[in-house]
């Protein structure tokens, strides 16, 4: 029996990976790149097999999101989550509240943070209720440049998810809402 493929950066689709084998989705460099789920077996523990399919297709919504990023937006997809957290508090976060919403620690927070300073997209400034801490916000300029990153991406997203019709996408949202309930918090 033939090996399912992905047909490239713009489709990634449930139907290929759904015999769970190998993925040719190009990378950088390479003809064809093995993905995490070729590691299951069929009499492996069902928990493992989905785990395993899970890193999959985040693997295969990543790379092209993350190359898709970095040749229109010279970005990259850490530095779009910091943006799109501070773009939904427009009057700044803490760092701390950004690490911990990135699930990051602080050290990368800063570095990036360090950038978008650098660049003028992004501002720090001293909280006022606790001397240690900062608050980080967008420029304007940031918040225009992080739009025009968010409408691409939004399109990127559903052309990626377009080989599932609205209502198995719903569905598959119900249920991966129902294992986040089961599992302990960050």
């Amino acid at each position: 029996m033939a090996r399912p493929t992905s047909r490239g950066c713009g489709s990634c689709s449930a139907r290929s990976e759904a015999a769970g084998g190998v993925s040719t989705a190009a990378a950088p460099g390479d003809s064809a790149q093995v993905d995490t789920e070729s590691r299951a077996h069929a009499g492996d523990h069902m928990a493992l097999r989905l785990w395993l399919r899970l890193l999959a297709c985040t693997n295969l919504v990543e790379a092209p999101l993350r190359t898709r990023l970095r040749e229109q937006f010279q970005g990259s997809l850490p530095r779009f989550d910091l943006m799109a957290q501070l773009d939904r508090q427009p009057g700044g976060m803490k760092m701390r509240e950004l690490s911990r919403r990135l699930m990051v620690t602080g050290g990368n927070v800063t570095g990036l943070t360090d950038r978008l300073v650098a660049e003028g997209l992004v501002e720090r400034q001293d909280d006022p209720g606790d001397r240690r801490a900062w608050t980080v916000q967008l420029t304007p300029e940031g918040r225009r440049q992080f739009r025009a990153m968010a409408r691409a991406h939004e399109a990127w997203v559903m052309e990626l998810f377009a080989g599932l019709s609205a209502s198995q996408q719903r569905q598959l949202f119900e249920l991966l809402g129902q294992l986040k309930q089961t599992l302990p918090p960050r």
